[in-house]
Parts: C-alpha cells; structure tokens; sequence
C-alpha cells in the first residue's frame, strides 16, 4: 500500500511541478497573463510549486525504506525521474498541440523502463 501512495503522490507532485516550471509557456496565450512581467510569473510558479512540495516531501517519507517504506534512496529518485517524463510528455502532447511523440522518443522510453528495471534488480 506504501508503494501505491508513494507513486501516486509522486504523480501528483509532478503534475503540480510542470506546470510551475512549463504552465506559462501556455498561459502566455491569455491576454491578462501574456502582460505580467517575469517577477509576477516566477511568483506565480512559486505557488504552483507549493503544491509540489506538498505531495513530494511525504511521498519521500513515506516511501523511502529508511522509514518503513518500500524504496531505497536511488529508487525513489529513479521513480521521481520516470514519473517526470511521463508527465512531461503528456502535458507538451496535450497542451502544445505542435509536439510530436516520435520514434526516437519511444526508444528512449524503452531504456528508462530498462534503467528502472536495472535499479530495482537485486
């Protein structure tokens, strides 16, 4: 159960990190949005980002083995870095319609799957 709801706060805190690091870049299309200066948009990402440490911070706690949780240090930094991407593809697919998934993309998504299985191999 600790796995399961480490990796769903982990997706969570990812969604909320791309859009504080990436969300702009689309709501720079709203007019009032598109006249804030770059101060207004670093602090704005900065409340995104809240919401990222809120579901980051017990995640790590609860998942890693230190604590009772089912993850060593490197796995749950592994995890982080696969849910990352993840969420990353889908949001520049969903949100910037001019993003392509192409071949070269697959591939590399078939060697993090493979780096996940090599960190989590005994």
């Amino acid at each position: 159960m600790k796995a399961i709801l480490t990796i769903g706060l982990l997706i969570l805190s990812n969604t909320f990190m791309t859009l504080a690091w990436y969300g702009h870049l689309k709501f720079a299309e709203w007019k009032w949005f598109n006249k804030l200066g770059l101060i207004s948009i670093i602090l704005i990402s900065w409340g995104i980002a809240l919401f990222e440490y809120c579901f980051q911070v017990p995640a790590n706690k609860i998942g890693f083995d230190g604590n009772g949780g089912p993850f060593s240090l490197v796995q749950l930094k592994v995890i982080q870095e696969v849910i990352t991407l993840v969420i990353f593809m889908l949001f520049s697919l969903i949100a910037f319609k001019t993003e392509t998934f192409r071949l070269n993309h697959l591939i590399g998504s078939v060697f993090l799957v493979l780096a996940v299985y090599f960190f989590f191999k005994k």
